[in-house]
C-alpha cells in the first residue's frame, strides 16, 4: 500500500514538473521568439542606446590608368552629436548656439528638438569628425552626449555619381542597402549585417566608461568591387559635361568613354548630376542613369550603323555612287536632306561627309528591307546591352518589323528608332574593333572579404561585320574627320579619328510627328581609328542657339580626345 502511494507521488510530481516544462518553453518561446523584437526594443530603450548604422559594408575602388586602387564609396567614422534635455544647466537658445561654431547645426530646429517634452535623447549631427568631437568634448556642456558612428563616404563626390549610386534606409528603415547604381547592382556582395553598438549607461555611471557591445552577423559572403571607371578621366568628363551643359543650355548632356575592344567602362556620367555626400535638393531624375534608363532617337551618327551594315553586306563600296535629286518619295511620305537640296551624282564617302539621308536610303533599298533590319537588330539595337548597371531598358525599334519602305528609310538616319546610349555606343564599338559585340561593363573583379579575388568574366561577342568591313567604314570615317568635319579643321595630323555627328528632330508624345525646334545633338568617335583604344559617345537634349550637333560636340570630343592621348601617352598611328 505504501509503495502505491509513493509511485502515485512520484507520478504526480513528474506530472507537475513535465507541465511546469512545457508552461516555462512555450513562454520562453513568446519571449525569444514571437514577441523577441518588442522585448529587445523595450530593454534597450530603457537603458541603452542602441546606433543601428554604425555598420560595415563593401568598398567600391576606382581604378586609376597604373592599376592602383583609389576609393569610390567606403565607410566613414566619426562621431555622433546627441543630447540629453534632462542634463542641460542652460536654456535651450544658448545650448544649442554653443555648437554653431563648430559644426553646421540649424540651431532653431535644435532648439524645437530639446525643448519637446518628454524627450531623454535627442540626435543633433550625425558626421562629426573626431577634431569637432574633441572640441565639442572641450567645451564641457551639461548634457551632451558623443557616440562613435560609421556612415558611407563617397570621396570622388559627384564623380561618375549616376553610375556609383548610393545606399539608403530600406522601406522598414531597419536596414541600409544600395538604393542607386553599382551600390544597387552588386549589394549582394557589398551588403553584410549592420554592427549595432550599444551604450551602456549603467557602465557609464559608475566607471565613467562606456561599455561598448558589438553585434555583428554575417549574411552571405561580402567584399569589394573593382572598377573599370577611371577617376581623373571621370573627373575630366564630368568637367567637360558640366561645361557643355551650361554652355549651351541644354537639359541633359552625357557620355560614355569605353575601351571598344573589351567593353570595359572608363568613364560614364550625365549632367545635372549631384553630390553623393549630400544629396540636399536633388530629385529623383539626377539619381537615374539616362544613359542606361533612357531611350532616345539619335539621327544621323546612326548612318554609320548603316553604311557599314550596306559594305558588309556587299550591296555599296565607298566608291559607289547614286543620284541625290534632294528627296524621295516613299509610300506617300518625302525624305528630304537636312538642307532639302539635291548634289547630283555623289559616292557613299559623300553621304557620310555631308550626312544625306537620300545617301542611306538608297543603301536600304539597295541591299533590301530584310538584309537592313537583319543588320541592325544584329547590332542589338533593340536589346539589353547586359550592363552591370539597375533598371536597364531596350531600344525601341518596332519599325524595324514594319511592312512599308518608309520606316527602314527613317531607321537608316536614325529616326523612328530609339535606344539607350549605352546599347548605341556598343553597336558603333562593332565598327571600331573588328565587328565584334562586346558587353559593356563596370565592374573587373570582386575582391571577398574571405581574401579570394575573383575576376569577373564577360561573354566574348559574335562578330556582327568582317575585319574588312570594319577596315573599310573605319577609313570612310577617318575622312569625314579629315576633310567634312568642320572643314577639316578639327583633324589631329598625326592621330587617325574616325567620327561622325548626329542631328535628330525630338519626337512629340502629345500632337505626334516631332518638334519643329527642338533638336537632340549626338556624337561619336574613336582613335587611333584602325586599333582604338577608346570609344567616345555623346549626347546632349534640346541644346538651346544651335541646330547642329558638329556645333556643339565638336569641340567637347576633341578636348576628350587630347586629354586621353596625352595621359595615356597613346602612340602616334600616321
Amino acid at each position: 500500500m505504501k509503495r502505491q502511494k509513493l509511485i502515485f507521488r512520484i507520478r504526480l510530481l513528474s506530472l507537475v514538473i513535465a507541465l511546469g516544462a512545457l508552461l516555462l518553453i512555450g513562454r520562453l518561446y513568446q519571449v525569444q521568439v514571437v514577441n523577441a523584437s518588442m522585448y529587445q526594443a523595450r530593454a534597450e530603450s530603457q537603458y541603452v542606446h542602441t546606433k543601428t548604422n554604425l555598420y560595415t559594408r563593401g568598398s567600391i575602388f576606382f581604378t586609376a590608368k597604373d592599376g592602383t586602387t583609389l576609393s569610390a564609396a567606403a565607410i566613414a567614422a566619426g562621431y555622433l552629436l546627441a543630447a540629453n534635455p534632462v542634463h542641460m544647466t542652460v536654456p535651450a537658445e544658448e545650448f544649442c548656439g554653443m555648437f554653431s561654431e563648430v559644426i553646421a547645426i540649424d540651431v532653431t530646429m535644435c532648439v524645437e528638438r530639446v525643448t519637446t517634452a518628454g524627450r531623454t535623447y535627442v540626435e543633433l549631427s550625425n558626421q562629426l569628425t573626431s577634431e569637432q568631437a574633441k572640441t565639442i568634448e572641450a567645451m564641457n556642456i551639461d548634457g551632451v552626449l558623443l557616440y562613435k558612428n560609421q556612415w558611407r563616404n563617397y570621396p570622388g563626390d559627384s564623380i561618375a555619381a549616376r553610375s556609383i549610386g548610393f545606399v539608403g534606409y530600406t522601406d522598414t528603415g531597419t536596414e541600409i542597402r544600395g538604393k542607386y547604381g553599382l551600390e544597387r547592382q552588386y549589394d549582394n556582395v557589398l551588403y553584410r549585417k549592420q554592427q549595432v553598438q550599444t551604450v551602456n549607461f549603467f557602465a557609464e555611471l559608475f566607471s565613467n566608461l562606456g561599455e561598448m557591445i558589438y553585434r555583428k552577423e554575417e549574411d552571405g559572403r561580402s567584399g569589394d568591387i573593382v572598377t573599370t571607371l577611371e577617376p581623373s578621366v571621370s573627373r575630366m568628363l564630368d568637367m567637360v559635361l558640366e561645361k557643355t551643359n551650361d554652355q549651351y543650355k541644354s537639359k541633359l548632356t552625357g557620355a560614355v568613354i569605353m575601351d571598344p575592344h573589351t567593353g570595359e567602362i572608363i568613364a560614364m556620367n550625365a549632367v545635372p548630376s549631384y553630390n553623393l555626400n549630400d544629396r540636399s535638393g536633388a530629385t529623383i531624375e539626377y539619381f537615374r542613369n539616362p544613359l542606361v534608363e533612357d531611350v532616345y532617337e539619335f539621327g544621323s551618327t546612326i548612318k554609320a550603323l548603316t553604311v557599314a551594315a550596306g559594305l558588309d553586306a556587299g550591296a555599296i563600296t565607298s566608291a559607289s555612287t547614286y543620284y541625290d535629286a534632294g528627296q524621295i518619295e516613299l509610300d506617300g511620305s518625302t525624305i528630304k536632306n537636312y538642307d532639302g537640296r539635291g548634289r547630283g551624282t555623289v559616292s557613299m564617302q559623300e553621304v557620310l561627309n555631308q550626312s544625306l539621308n537620300t545617301g542611306v536610303s538608297h543603301i536600304v533599298q539597295t541591299m533590301g528591307k530584310d538584309a537592313f533590319r537583319e543588320y541592325f537588330l544584329n547590332y542589338k539595337l533593340g536589346s539589353e546591352t547586359g550592363i552591370d548597371l539597375p533598371n536597364e531598358v531596350h531600344g525601341l525599334v518596332n519599325n524595324l518589323q514594319s511592312p512599308r519602305q518608309v520606316e527602314y528609310a527613317t531607321a537608316s538616319f536614325g529616326q523612328g528608332i530609339a535606344m539607350t546610349p549605352i546599347e548605341t555606343t556598343r553597336a558603333f564599338a562593332v565598327l571600331a574593333n573588328g565587328g565584334v559585340l562586346v558587353t559593356p561593363h563596370l565592374v573587373k573583379r570582386i575582391e571577398y572579404h574571405d581574401g579570394e579575388k575573383k575576376d569577373i568574366r564577360y561573354p566574348e561577342g559574335e562578330r556582327i561585320i568582317s575585319e574588312e568591313s570594319s577596315e573599310e567604314i573605319s577609313r570612310m570615317l577617318v575622312t569625314v574627320v579629315d576633310k567634312a568635319l568642320k572643314g577639316g579643321t578639327v583633324a589631329l595630323p598625326h592621330y587617325t579619328i574616325g567620327a561622325k555627328t548626329g542631328t535628330a528632330q525630338i519626337p512629340d508624345p502629345i500632337h505626334g510627328g516631332y518638334y519643329g525646334d527642338r533638336y537632340l545633338h549626338s556624337f561619336f568617335g574613336y582613335f587611333p581609328a584602325f586599333d582604338p583604344k577608346f570609344i567616345i559617345f555623346m549626347y546632349t537634349v534640346e541644346p538651346q542657339g544651335v541646330k547642329y550637333a558638329s556645333e556643339t560636340l565638336t569641340d567637347p570630343f576633341m578636348e576628350i580626345t587630347k586629354f586621353l592621348i596625352n595621359y595615356y601617352s597613346i602612340q602616334p598611328d600616321r
